[in-house]
């Protein structure tokens, strides 16, 4: 920190930031474009222009760009110099002589960086009387709306997706006036990160096409802190809702996650919330009768009969809250309450959580990630199951260069130097898996075979690093030049990254990634793992219960079982219908808790309806076990008072309450209180947020922004008197604009972004938001001192059935977890079900493009239709797993005939 003088005033600034940076930051305001504190400054668009003095004797100065000025001891800056305020003005006006004035119509509006840039610069005069230029606008697919005529030329874009996200589908075309920004020819974006083109464009150029049947100004939207509910990252949202519909995504600010930049799963896979099928009151008998009740009347029923069951088992859910999972387990006792997960799966996750306690190794943060040299990943596809990593190991790249840099004595912030820099860089990602990504194009190495042969692999460069005696011999020449080149990479670098996970389905993978991480641990080396997992509290349920889903269908199969309690988990995902179907037929009684339509709620025999993550408010355990907490954005009984919808927690302890007979009111801080006691490595997370008693000069904190409009309107069919707002409590949020703004505090928990002055997402950058403060969640997991014992000794089973064809996981985007496809506009875009073949077997089998083949497994009948693989090893086969109709049962299992039928 050095001492400058800005209007003059002294302030401490941070030399590694630039100007404009330094001035945001003290709350003074300088107007800009094509500054981005991710992408860098550039100081295409000119508007940042300040006064800069050579002394205090200097009455004259002269004009710069604060984006691409750095800090210096004791210089003398002019923000409110009328010189550079004019030129600023005529920037605005020369930037607005072809931008069409279509703020009432834009999607935009309101929320706009053009809109607020404009005022602050009081540029509202229009003098320019010419004929605007016409640009066509493309078809971008399903997710972003495209219009080129609002394009201001800042360049964000293009610096964005082809620069930061590696991204080589958009470019900018033309010269001079007639600048385009978009694709070569129509089409859906191949990045799965082209969302952030929404909030990274400060007009209306990209908008949200998802929003479109929900769309509200962004000051009528109710907003609230959330957690993206589909991986295992944990990335930070805001969510926006109005009349009960979630209309909105955003990203929320966090320093060690996602930062700036959300996936195009996290900001679009949302749609299953709003489908029309809800179920909004508990049905009886949905398969016979369909008998609705009312709350009360479904406690009774359920508790009767509960006290009448020989045994109850309750199946949990990754896609649920710790809060949901602990009253099941409460409800049913731990010994029969099961984790929800496959034995594959629950074994791979328990493996997990051994390891992020017991191992020592150091887990990274997203952002920690774009620190490391080199990178090996083993058995995942990160672009598909983790898409928001992915971007981080894209970075790696651009902060390779922070050496060079710092011989040049160039700023880190420089965009340009930094990416001319970067033109000579040496690859350093390393990749072992099944089949090609969409990673390999920044790969030095990828290594493909089937799992197995995976395991041989990343085994062999175990037994290296660690100097143990080989697991496979007699292995080929190729085979172990590239594990000795991958070895010589890990142990030249200084700071390796290794990372696994569960989604293939193999211990031996991730017991591999961990014996390497921890030679290298052992070779001082300043060593990372990362271990993925399938969804958002995966680690959490695991951590609850050690019994697979399997143990609890067997104990049902064995007639122990006369009730089961489902709770949002579709028993279809995870095992082939006859098999499922042969094991309800043994129960008495089936009660599920779900916000959506599945096969296993057209099951049950009473059905409860639960609200969804919007709608409810928990806490989640990420990939590297720091716990997170997600707020309900609205309460559904406000826009539906006939229905019977309560979060799933409410519903399973007012059932135990009901039992046993205790007459209290229950609170979501009470069920924190009691997990946190009970269960060892919960007991921080009692102080992970406050409670709902917090109050900000005595006030909650307002969802609304304070100019939401027409509040007593949007209950008009209901009462045409205003009634009496929804009181929260179980947090420290207001359901209104009434309480306090959100700008000045708790910034871990900001509803919406918003400054005075700043209406857009780009107010986010009026903070200082590296401060710790703002870096929310507690890691459950302690850090001990570091065991150089800590090793797996990996079992390989090498027999290999001639004859059979093997099921490798082959991951989408969308589909991959079990919502988004439930998304109306997601099964629209991606209603077909692909499997993965080799390329040969283009001839062999006399197959084409979208070809459909049937094979048959586990007794049942599969169609899928094919894609072809160059990289995919001969009698491997790829499918969804998880997607509809593709049981991850399948993972590993063998198959014997495939045959073409179109």
């Amino acid at each position: 920190m050095v001492m400058v003088y800005i209007n003059g005033s002294k302030y401490n600034a941070d030399v590694s930031k630039n100007l404009l940076q330094n001035c945001l930051s003290l709350n003074i305001n300088i107007p800009y474009f094509c500054w981005h504190p991710e992408l860098g400054s550039v100081g295409f668009c000119r508007l940042c222009a300040v006064k800069q003095y050579n002394n205090v004797d200097d009455k004259v100065g002269r004009i710069i760009m604060s984006c691409i000025t750095p800090i210096i001891p004791n210089m003398i800056v002019s923000t409110i110099d009328r010189e550079a305020q004019k030129f600023q003005k005529g920037i605005i006006e020369l930037l607005m002589t072809n931008h069409p004035h279509d703020c009432p119509i834009c999607e935009e509006g309101g929320n706009c960086h053009l809109q607020d840039m404009t005022v602050i610069t009081k540029q509202n005069n229009r003098r320019y009387i010419y004929p605007k230029r016409i640009h066509k606008n493309q078809y971008l697919g399903e997710f972003i709306t495209h219009q080129m005529n609002r394009c201001i030329g800042c360049y964000r874009c293009v610096r964005y997706y082809k620069d930061y996200s590696g991204g080589d589908d958009f470019g900018v075309y033309g010269t001079s006036n007639n600048i385009y920004f978009g694709r070569f020819q129509e089409g859906a974006f191949k990045s799965v990160h082209s969302g952030n083109l929404i909030e990274v464009c400060p007009t209306g150029v990209f908008t949200d096409k998802t929003s479109y049947e929900h769309y509200n100004r962004k000051w009528d939207l109710q907003h609230s802190p959330s957690i993206c509910q589909h991986c295992s990252l944990g990335c930070n949202i805001i969510i926006g809702e109005k009349y009960g519909k979630l209309c909105k995504i955003e990203n929320r600010y966090h320093e060690s996650l996602n930062r700036y930049f959300l996936c195009d799963l996290g900001r679009f896979g949302y749609g299953y919330v709003n489908v029309d099928n809800r179920i909004k009151n508990p049905i009886k008998n949905i398969h016979v009768d369909n008998t609705i009740l009312n709350v009360q009347d479904t406690i009774l029923l359920i508790s009767n009969i509960i006290k009448k069951s020989n045994r109850v088992l309750g199946i949990g859910s990754i896609r649920s809250s710790i809060e949901s999972n602990f009253a099941l387990r409460k409800l049913v006792h731990q010994e029969n309450f099961s984790s929800g997960l496959s034995n594959t799966d629950h074994n791979c996750l328990k493996l997990i959580v051994n390891i992020l306690q017991n191992s020592g190794i150091y887990i990274p943060t997203l952002s920690e990630i774009e620190d490391y040299d080199v990178v090996l990943i083993i058995g995942e596809d990160i672009t598909q199951t983790s898409p928001r990593l992915d971007l981080s190991i894209r970075q790696l790249h651009r902060n390779k260069k922070k050496d060079a840099t710092n011989i040049r004595d160039i700023p880190n912030w420089h965009s340009m130097a930094m990416l001319n820099i970067s033109n000579d860089d040496k690859k350093c990602i390393y990749l072992i898996y099944s089949h090609e990504t969409s990673l390999d194009n920044i790969t030095q190495m990828q290594y493909y075979g089937s799992i197995q042969d995976q395991e041989v692999f990343a085994s062999s460069i175990s037994d290296h690093i660690n100097q143990q005696s080989h697991n496979v011999q007699n292995v080929d020449i190729n085979f172990s030049e590239k594990v000795f080149k991958i070895v010589h990479a890990l142990l030249s670098s200084k700071k390796p990254l290794i990372i696994s996970g569960a989604h293939s389905g193999s211990t031996n993978l991730i017991k591999a990634a961990t014996n390497i991480a921890k030679g290298l641990q052992n070779l001082n080396k300043n060593v990372g793992l990362l271990l993925l997992t399938p969804s958002s509290n995966s680690i959490g349920v695991s951590i609850m219960s050690n019994l697979s889903i399997e143990y609890a269908l067997n104990e049902i199969l064995a007639g122990t079982v006369d009730t089961l309690i489902v709770l949002e988990n579709d028993l279809y995902r995870n095992f082939c219908s006859d098999f499922i179907n042969k094991v309800l037929k043994k129960l008495k009684n089936l009660i599920v808790l779900d916000h959506i339509m599945t096969k296993t709620t057209k099951k049950s025999t009473m059905l409860l309806p639960v609200s969804n993550f919007f709608e409810s408010s928990g806490t989640v355990i990420n990939y590297e076990g720091r716990s997170q907490r997600f707020f309900s954005v609205c309460d559904p009984i406000i826009y539906s008072p006939q229905s019977s919808i309560l979060e799933s927690w409410q519903w399973l302890y007012k059932i135990y309450l009901n039992i046993y007979d205790q007459k209290k009111n229950i609170h979501l801080d009470d069920v924190i209180e009691e997990y946190s006691n009970e269960i060892e490595l919960f007991r921080k997370i009692k102080f992970l947020t406050p409670n709902s008693n917090f109050r900000i000069l005595n006030q909650k904190i307002s969802r609304l922004p304070h100019r939401a409009s027409g509040r007593t309107a949007i209950l008009s069919h209901y009462n045409v008197h205003e009634p009496e707002q929804k009181k929260d409590k179980n947090t420290m949020f207001n359901f209104s604009m009434e309480g306090m703004q959100p700008s000045h505090y708790n910034l871990e928990y900001i509803p919406f972004s918003w400054f005075p002055g700043w209406n857009s997402i780009q107010s986010f950058n009026k903070y200082d938001l590296k401060k710790q403060t703002y870096n929310s969640g507690i890691r459950i997991f302690q850090t001990h001192a570091i065991d150089k014992n800590f090793f797996f000794h990996i079992m390989i089973n090498l027999n290999n059935m001639t004859g059979e064809w093997n099921i490798v996981p082959y991951y989408v985007l969308f589909g991959n977890e079990e919502l988004s496809q439930y998304s109306p506009v997601i099964q629209k875009q991606y209603s077909k079900v692909y499997a993965l073949l080799n390329i040969q077997y283009k001839k062999i089998l006399g197959l084409k493009k979208n070809s459909v083949i049937e094979c048959d497994c586990l007794k049942n009948k599969f169609t899928f239709f094919i894609k072809f693989s160059y990289k995919l090893p001969l009698q491997q086969i790829g499918l969804p797993l998880g997607r509809l109709n593709v049981p991850r049962t399948l993972l590993g299992k063998n198959i014997r005939n495939i045959r073409g039928i179109i």
